[in-house]
């Protein structure tokens, strides 16, 4: 299977990454499991043996009128325990490599499919420059657009930061969210060569 480059020519590619069957469910799982790892998971309250304090009975049992009471620290109480309270957990969800791998393989071959994936040689940004980015998006027929290289490259970083829905990653920060979540995927000719390497 071959891309064309947008600046002339074509690539060959794989068809074991670039063209394979969209999988959804294996899909959504993978795009589930990357936004749940990101969840913090630190909330936490007290339950009433957490809370200091209610260690004596607060009124006698029988003859003042009010509902009897052990402890002021019951979750009944204004300043008590929280009944069912929330504790510090991981949201995390197992996903095997290879479940991974697939997942990226199938994202890939639709993004080919709905030519929503564009294949450059370069980025051609050789100064930082906001107005330099905005006319090369402009080539790429959208806005909304995740650029990939194969290296750090700190001038399309500083130049793309402060353009909505435009994001840049390398080959090793590629997820599964970011992939679906861009109406287009610009990758240099580099950054495919690594891709096939990774998923092959």
């Amino acid at each position: 299977m071959e891309l064309q480059v947008a600046n002339g020519g074509s690539v060959a590619v794989s068809d074991d990454v670039f063209a394979r069957d969209f999988n959804e469910g294996l899909v959504h799982q993978a795009v589930v499991a990357y936004m749940a790892a990101g969840r913090a998971g630190t909330k936490a309250q007290k339950t009433r043996s957490d809370v200091s304090g209610g260690g004596a009975k607060p009124f006698r049992q029988k003859g003042t009128g009010r509902a009897r009471a052990g402890s002021i620290r019951s979750p009944l109480w204004r300043t008590g325990g929280k009944s069912f309270a929330a504790r510090p957990r991981s949201f995390e969800q197992k996903l095997n490599k290879k479940m991974y791998r697939a997942a990226m393989r199938s994202i890939f071959s639709e993004l080919a499919r709905q030519d929503r994936l564009v294949v450059v040689n370069g980025f051609d940004v050789a100064d930082a420059k906001t107005k330099v980015m905005v006319a090369r998006l402009k080539d790429y027929g959208s806005n909304d657009v995740l650029l990939v290289s194969d290296v750090d490259d700190v001038n399309v970083l500083l130049a793309a930061r402060n353009i909505p829905y435009c994001e840049v990653a390398t080959v090793a920060s590629l997820n599964p969210v970011s992939l679906v979540g861009h109406e287009k995927v610009v990758v240099t000719v580099a950054a495919i060569e690594k891709i096939q390497e990774w998923l092959a």
